[in-house]
Parts: structure tokens; sequence; C-alpha cells
């Protein structure tokens, strides 16, 4: 994988770059649609590839690992075939699931046993495990096994956990290392940077990442409920440390607002559920505001989903025709709005790199802050 970055905003820490890797290039800033168990809710491929025109999109390695399972990934030659995608993909090593099973997991230094959520069987992620795993999936960017701390958790329980993370990433290290790619192309590996929301931990953590001189970076264990400013406040003082000339990677995030923010801060990549889960829940992201599409507002409203947004779906059909069909529960309602909130999130990092390279980045991101936050 090779990162270049092209321009340099003069007012933030924004920039614009290009990701190479064997499946395609990725332009950055960048947003990227969440295919947790190998799909994009609601949306096919074809209309990720030609509607949205997603760049990359990611996978996860516990949802996949139980469902459909290795042996069927492995093959079908990896991810890529099994689902039909030729751009690139990554995949979260499952810290986050480690995270949201805290009912039903333990967590020791040597891994985490935890209980399927699909039928209560008892597993073991260990991380060089994970990193096997990976290797089967066979994505182009891989995550390192980490444990993402509940918010709010206290300093002790948040070193504590910092000591764990730490060391499984020198172990997926040593085991990525150990291990060669199974399907002909490379896979680069992604440390996660953790400790909640303290400084010091935040900044111990960002060195010692930064230290294993690793393709990428990623920020893991915000946008887990702590206030904005917060959130803010952490990538900003991990942006300072992580280096320059790799992709930064903020997990998770998030809102429009949130991106648009983000960028600002240093942050190359985005992901986070909230375009396709929202989408179907008729809640709509626009260029002016969002809609709830299943307000009596919309109900006779013909005019397009978003005239100014481009693509086929979001000026093809009526706001009237999508409550309809959100309210009717028809499927299509959740396929139409969930590829109008992606071709929206894909159009707001694509606005966000013409402003860096034209210089004006700053004044538009602080009137478009305020835009897409306002509800119509």
């Amino acid at each position: 994988m090779k990162f270049q970055i092209h321009t340099n905003d003069p007012g933030s820490r924004a920039r614009t770059g290009t990701i190479t890797t064997d499946h395609g290039q990725i332009p950055t800033p960048i947003f990227m649609p969440v295919g947790t168990a190998g799909s994009v809710k609601a949306v096919h491929q074809r209309e990720l590839e030609k509607d949205i025109d997603a760049k990359i999109i990611l996978g996860n390695t516990y949802h996949l690992f139980l469902r459909p399972g290795l042996d069927l990934l492995q093959r079908a030659g990896g991810l890529h075939t099994f689902i039909g995608w030729n751009r690139p993909i990554l995949t979260d090593s499952g810290g986050y699931q480690v995270y949201s099973l805290a009912d039903s997991r333990k967590i020791k230094p040597e891994g985490v046993t935890f209980q399927s959520h699909i039928d209560g069987s008892t597993h073991f992620f260990s991380p060089e495990g994970v990193m096997d795993i990976q290797r089967k999936i066979g994505a182009d960017i891989i995550m390192a096994f980490d444990e993402c701390t509940p918010y709010p958790c206290d300093h002790t329980y948040a070193r504590k956990s910092l000591g764990i993370t730490h060391d499984w990433l020198d172990r997926c290290v040593l085991r990525l290392k150990e291990t060669q790619p199974l399907y002909g192309y490379d896979q680069v590996l992604f440390p996660i940077v953790q400790g909640s929301t303290y400084p010091d931990l935040r900044k111990e953590s960002a060195t010692f990442v930064a230290e294993k001189d690793l393709p990428g970076n990623a920020i893991g264990g915000l946008s887990v409920g702590e206030p904005a400013e917060a959130m803010y406040a952490m990538t900003e003082e991990v942006c300072s440390i992580l280096p320059a000339d790799k992709p930064r990677y903020l997990m998770g995030v998030g809102t429009p607002e949130n991106i648009l923010e983000s960028i600002a801060l240093g942050i190359d990549m985005f992901d986070c559920v909230m375009p396709t889960r929202n989408a179907r829940n008729g809640m709509l992201f626009t260029t002016q505001g969002i809609v709830n599409i299943r307000n009596e507002k919309w109900k006779d409203d013909l005019s397009p989903l978003d005239a100014d947004l481009g693509g086929y779906v979001s000026t093809h059909h009526s706001k009237a025709y999508l409550r309809h069909l959100i309210i009717s529960k028809e499927i299509l309602g959740a396929q139409i709005a969930s590829i109008h909130n992606l071709t929206f999130y894909l159009w707001l990092v694509g606005e966000a790199r013409r402003k860096i390279n034209e210089g004006t980045f700053m004044a538009w991101k602080v009137q478009m802050v305020k835009t897409v936050s306002q509800r119509l």
C-alpha cells in the first residue's frame, strides 16, 4: 500500500491524498460504507460501484468468522470473490464486537472468550488467531486486535486495557510477519490507538503506535457515548503525534458534522453504520439538512429527494414516493433511502477534497456544519 499527500489545507490539518492498494486507488478524505457481513445492507454491489461510487467498503472479522465461516470464504477465494467486489476492502478485527458483547465475553491477556450472538456457541479470539482469520477473509487493509473501552470508564481500567491492546498489537505484528497473503495480493495492518478520553493515555498510545511504523494508523474507542467535544479533543491530541505521511482512520465516526470537524483535525478515513441504519428508519441526510421522511409534511411533496446532490436515486425519486414506501414498509424504501444517504456521504467527502484543493475548506466547513446539522 502507498499513500501520497496532494494538498495540505492552509487553515487546518485537513489534507487530500491517495491510498493505492492492489484492488485500486482510494482518494482521501474518504467515507467507507459498512458491509459488516459481506453486504452493505439494502445496497447491491452494482449500486455501490455505479451509483454511489464507493471506493472501499468494510467487512467485519467477528461476523464473517461466525457466518458464512472461514472454510467457505477460503474456498471462494476470499471475500472479494465471494461477494463480487473488485475494489478495496477493510476488515475490522472484531475488537468493537468484544466491547459490545460485555455480558457474554471474558477478556484475558491471552485473548477473548465470547459467546456467539447467533447460537450461543463459545469461541476464542487471540491476536494471532485474528490475524489468521483476516488472512483468510482477504481484506486489503486489516486491523489489529484491540479492546475498545466503554464510556465512561475510570483511568485505572483504561490503563490496564491499553496495556493489553499494546501487547496484542505486538503479537499481531509478529504473526503477520510469520504468515503470507493467501490470494496473491498484499495485505497491510493498521494498529489502533486507544486510551478512552484520557489525554495522557491517548498520547502514550499514539506514541506507541507511531513507533511501529506501519502503513496506516487508526483511532478507536471514540464515538461510544462521549461528548463530541471530548471526541474532537482526543482526535486532535492523537493526530498531533501520528505521522503525517500515513493515512489516519477514525473508526466508527459518524455524523456529517463529525466527519467535517475531524477532517479539519487531520483524519483521512471514516466509517459508520449511520447512513444505512438511519435510512432504514426514514432519516435522510441532504445537502440542505436532515429530513425525517416519515413526517406528514412530506406526504404530498413531489420534489426530488435532493436535486442538488446528483445521482439517479436522489434526483429521480420524490419525497412523497419514498415516504409512501417507508410508511408501507416496502423493502424498496430502505434501498432507495440507503443509496441516497451513502451518495450524500460520498458527496460530502468529495466536496471536502475539492475545497481543500481549492484552499477554501475552512470557510466552507463552517457553513456546511451548520447546514447539514439542521432539521428540515
